[in-house]
Order: structure tokens, then sequence, then C-alpha cells
């Protein structure tokens, strides 16, 4: 659903871009890109910083021609590698912006990431908000199965217990991050909290990734991540919430991680491979090793921009009012179509600006509106659930409860047609054949 900040605020917030960047040649203009062509209506952007850490590939020039476009972008060079965390001490000390937005170079921002990324801070007592990693692989292999599953749970457990990761913004009152910290993200989310800031994660905010490809990958980068939530538990006396095993148990809970048996197959892999990576994590802790300068997991660079672009969809959201034709004829014909108008206006306000809603005949609405599937979803849950709730009021008439059926049809933007998600039911159609006659009409017309 698109942000607006309109209310609470006096005047945008000035925020500052900083960008994390080690041999990024392929990706990093993609990045500065998804930033640049960013609007928020609650945020001037001053700058965005680009720290290029002992980068051996053409990741500087590519900056320095983008900064000779757009007098916005800046550069910073780092002689050599030192870690993420210098390179984050280096932004925060170039930048005057009383908010700052930390990104990697590997990742790209959906259109409306920052929108709903800074609109939290018209509330002072915020002062930190996570976004959502999406990732784009695809999901019909073990590991791509595994990575969507590590961001699933990542969002079930943030909706409750924020935890903050890829894509981050914060008030410019934090000096420095320990130089030695493997996690930055969770390092600042403790010395923000530690200030009495209060932190937000927002869903709607997302920012594209890509996982790891291979198994070796992928334990190298959560053995990594592992180690570095033990050191700044240790250190800085913080726990990530994402290092509960009870929370991540729970969080399996109706993730439909288990609903076929493949699924089910996969789950279990993960989870071992899980497991291991925190048994060598605690194992380097042990040990001492330092994790701050890690090397590099190619297979999370390739084709993020192209990923991101397959992965933004159109979704179709079909609304059937139950057992219309009765309400019509015990309301009469007139209030009953002023109920379905009703509720077209409650579609319309939920879903925002960028949603197109239109009053179909027989009780059926169908709204269109691009994004992620997974927003949509949530959307119609939202919708079905608070008009369910409160009902709507129909011409002269009392409040009325109602029942609504509802499914979501999600395909790409720029693809052939043909819907990709399939059909989504979102409640039981079977006993109300008119919604289930609506559906079938909205998606043959998107084939």
């Amino acid at each position: 659903m698109a942000a607006r900040c309109d209310d609470g605020w006096n005047e945008p917030v000035v925020y500052s871009v900083g960008v994390m960047a080690y041999n990024e040649e392929a990706s990093i203009a993609d990045a500065i890109a998804s930033i640049l062509d960013q609007r928020p209506s609650c945020g001037n952007l001053a700058e965005v910083i680009v720290v290029a850490s002992g980068c051996e590939d053409r990741t500087c020039e590519v900056v320095v021609g983008m900064a000779q476009r757009d007098n916005r972008v800046r550069l910073i060079e780092q002689p050599r590698r030192e870690g993420k965390a210098s390179a984050v001490n280096l932004f925060i000390g170039a930048t005057q912006a009383p908010v700052v937005v930390l990104i990697s170079a590997d990742l790209v921002l959906a259109d409306d990431a920052l929108e709903n990324l800074l609109r939290s801070f018209a509330d002072p007592a915020v002062g930190m908000v996570g976004g959502r990693p999406v990732p784009v692989n695809g999901e019909t292999t073990f590991l791509g199965h595994a990575v969507h599953l590590q961001w699933r749970l990542h969002h079930r457990i943030s909706g409750r217990y924020p935890k903050m990761g890829e894509m981050i913004a914060f008030r410019n009152v934090v000096p420095s991050i320990p130089g030695d910290t493997a996690v930055d993200e969770l390092s600042i989310q403790a010395l923000i909290t530690q200030l009495g800031y209060r932190l937000v994660y927002e869903p709607r905010a997302i920012v594209y990734n890509r996982g790891p490809a291979t198994v070796a990958d992928f334990l190298r980068q959560r053995r990594r991540i592992y180690a570095g939530h033990r050191v700044v538990r240790t250190r800085q006396g913080y726990a990530a919430p994402t290092m509960s095993a009870w929370r991540a148990a729970r969080a399996l809970t109706g993730s439909g991680a288990f609903r076929t048996p493949r699924t089910a197959l996969w789950t279990a892999g993960a989870i071992w491979l899980e497991a291991l990576a925190r048994f060598l994590g605690g194992w380097d802790v042990i040990r001492r090793r330092p994790s701050h300068v890690w090397e590099m997991v190619d297979s999370t660079k390739h084709q993020v921009a192209q990923g991101a672009a397959a992965h933004i969809m159109m979704n179709v959201l079909v609304l059937h009012v139950v057992n219309f034709r009765q309400r019509e004829l015990d309301l009469g014909g007139h209030a009953g179509k002023q109920l379905v108008r009703r509720v077209a206006e409650e579609v319309s306000r939920a879903l925002g600006p960028r949603a197109r809603v239109s009053v179909q005949h027989g009780g059926t609405i169908i709204a269109m509106m691009p994004g992620d599937r997974d927003d949509a979803e949530r959307a119609a849950q939202e919708l079905v659930s608070e008009v369910t709730t409160a009902g709507a009021r129909a011409d002269g008439h009392a409040r009325e409860k109602l029942e609504l059926a509802c499914a979501v049809i999600s395909f790409p933007q720029t693809g052939t047609g043909v819907p990709v998600a399939g059909l989504i039911p979102m409640a039981d159609l079977a006993e109300d054949p008119a919604s289930q006659q609506a559906v079938e009409a909205a998606q043959a017309a998107t084939t």
C-alpha cells in the first residue's frame, strides 16, 4: 500500500544515504539509481555517499560517472578494505543529515521504499526504522526455498520484535559503531535502543536482495552473522530477536514451510543448515576468530535489479459481497448499490492512490494494484477483516454487517499477462457461486 507522510510532519526530513561497496562494479549503478529515483513526500535527499573500500574493479569509476551527472552523489575511497563497520563509520562522520539511511551496494530499492522507511520519523520517539528484505531467488530449488524461508521468518519475527537488516534508517545520534563488528545493523540497533529511542519494523519499505546460491555460500554467510550476533550480545549487552530458537520455531507455525512433502523436506534441510552455521559461528567466537572483514559471497551479487523487476507484480483483488442478491432484495436495489459503492470507497482508501478500484455488477469490486504479491495478500486480508468487523453503511440505513469473499490474482507487469501466482483464495468461495464466478471472470481477463 502506498504510504503517506503528510500527517504529523511540519516539514520534510533531510536524509542522507550511505552505500557501502567492495568490488560492486556490476550492481552499484542499479543501487544508486534506485535511490535517486525515489521521491518521498516526507523527505529531502541531501546526498548519496558511496564508501568504496579497497575496490579492485571499476566501482569507483562508475560512481564518479554518476556523480558527474548528479551532484548529490559523492565518493569516499578507502585505500584498503577494513571491513564494513569501518566504512559505515566513515559515512557517519561525513554526513550532517539528521536522518541517515544505510544500504549495501548489492541491493535494489522498491519504488516507494524510502517513502515507507522515513514516514515513522514523524514520531520523535522513533530512532530507527528497518525495511523488509525480499529475495529475488526462485523458490523452486532447495537453496531458493531456504533463502525465502530465512527472510520470511525474519519478517514474521520482526513484526513483534523489530530486527533490522539490509536497509535501515536512523537518527544521526550515533557517532560511531565498533570497528570490528560483523553485523553493523545490529550494533546500531543496540546503540539506538540504549539511547532510549523506539525501533520500528516497516514491512512496506521493501529492498530486494539475492540470497546465496550454493550451500557453501549459505553456510559462510549465516556463520558470520551468528558469530556477529554472539559478539554484540556479549560486548553491547543486546541480543538479536532472531537469535531465539523459540521465536524462530513459533514463526515457522503458519509460515507455509510444511505445506507439501517437498517443502517440508526442504525446510528440515534448511533448519539443519542453520543449526550447523550457528555451531560453526559459536566455535568462531570461542576461537576469537575475527569476522568483520569477511570473504565475499559471490552468488549474492548477480542480477538483483533484473530479479527485482521480475518480482514486481500487478495484483488483481477481487472482492464480492457474499449473498449480495438476498441483501439487495432486503435493502432495495438502490440501497444495495450504495452499499457496494461504500465498500469500494473503503477499498480505495485502504489501498491508497496507486490502486485502481472499480465496481462491477452483482456486488463485485475489482482493485488493481502494483507491487509485491505478499503485500497485496496482506492488504486483502486486512480489508476483509475490517469490513467484516465494521460493516458498511448503505443509503439511509444503519451500518450493515458484511461478509466478503476475496481472491488475489498476480502476474508480472512486464510479462506475457499470464498469472504466475495463480488463484490465491483468501476466503471460502465455495458457498457463494456468484463469488466464484466473479473470481473466474477476473482470472480469465488476465490470461
